[in-house]
């Protein structure tokens, strides 16, 4: 899969496309779904299969204090892209200038000049440019416009993609994580839902008490997931590491930003600068304040008897 880090990065090889333009937080079910019916899209008409995604996304640049938690940060949804057979990415920076850009500036610089699209797949809410003001049919006029000097390009709406009678939504999927419920949660990803990063240097505290623990940076404004959960690690091994995670800010210790913090069963190796997966399994309890660190080093203990209990490890 080629990563395309804005216009100024093209090649000429990268023009003559089907796309689709999109957040795809947490490249779920429904974002699935499109990318299969691009792909056939693209088998039919002989041309690679590109997303167009943002970073930052278009919320977190206009209202960073009111931008919901982030499924997946970028690294964990380029893997998952790659992971669905699509060829390229097209990253655009969401800053003051893609901000101010004027729709149809957007559309005949992005897709017709500089992407050269042939086919375009969104959703009919899909709203663009400055103020907003691009939509469905600005699309669909200026790309059967460009078709008579042979640059144009056909577009079809996503259509609503469903689990049982509601939509497959990031949204869907935040509140169920945010409910606790995993297996909500995994029905509309279609797999665990994990949390990916590298192993860094923390406070040692839990060492401390006799819980040492895998510190994980979670590279998010706002964390999808607080409190504390029975896990499976993987990046360890051949098979995924059973243990028991704390996702917060630590308010014991007066923690300010979260992170993760994995306490792996059975397992005393130094794995600083190790990239790990950590699937949520179950989730515990959420986080609280205890009064001691006496009282938080049983409470662990606890958690860790019924996250063994659990894993069955």
């Amino acid at each position: 899969m080629r990563l395309i880090r804005g216009l100024h990065n093209l090649r000429h090889e990268d023009r003559g496309c089907v796309a689709t333009i999109g957040n795809f937080d947490g490249v779920h079910l429904g974002h699935r779904s499109v990318f299969q019916r691009l792909l056939s899209h693209g088998r039919a008409l002989g041309r690679p299969v590109t997303v167009i995604t943002f970073e930052p996304q278009p919320m977190e640049f206009f209202a960073p204090e009111a931008a919901p938690a982030r499924l997946t940060r970028l690294r964990e949804k380029l893997t998952a892209l790659r992971d669905n057979a699509i060829d390229r990415v097209m990253l655009l920076e969401f800053g003051p200038k893609l901000a101010a850009m004027e729709a149809r500036t957007f559309v005949q610089r992005l897709l017709i000049e500089g992407l050269g699209v042939r086919f375009l797949l969104v959703g009919d809410d899909f709203r663009f440019g400055r103020g907003r003001a691009g939509d469905f049919e600005l699309l669909r006029s200026m790309g059967r416009e460009a078709l008579g000097s042979g640059s144009g390009f056909e577009v079809e709406d996503l259509h609503t993609i469903t689990h049982g009678e509601e939509r497959i939504s990031s949204t869907r999927i935040r509140d169920a994580l945010a409910r606790g419920d995993l297996e909500q949660a995994r029905h509309l990803l279609g797999r665990p839902y994990a949390m990916e990063g590298r192993v860094v240097h923390g406070d040692k505290r839990g060492r401390a008490i006799g819980f040492p623990t895998a510190n994980i940076n979670l590279h998010r404004r706002v964390s999808p997931v607080r409190g504390v959960y029975a896990v499976r690690v993987r990046g360890l091994g051949a098979d995924p590491w059973p243990g028991v995670a704390n996702i917060g800010t630590r308010p014991t210790v007066g923690g300010l930003s979260a992170r993760l913090e994995v306490h792996l069963f059975d397992f005393d190796q130094r794995i600083y600068g190790r990239h790990l997966e950590v699937e949520l399994a179950l989730k515990l309890r959420d986080e609280q304040k205890f009064e001691s660190f006496d009282a938080l080093k049983e409470q662990i203990r606890r958690d860790a008897e019924a996250a063994r209990a659990f894993l069955g490890v």
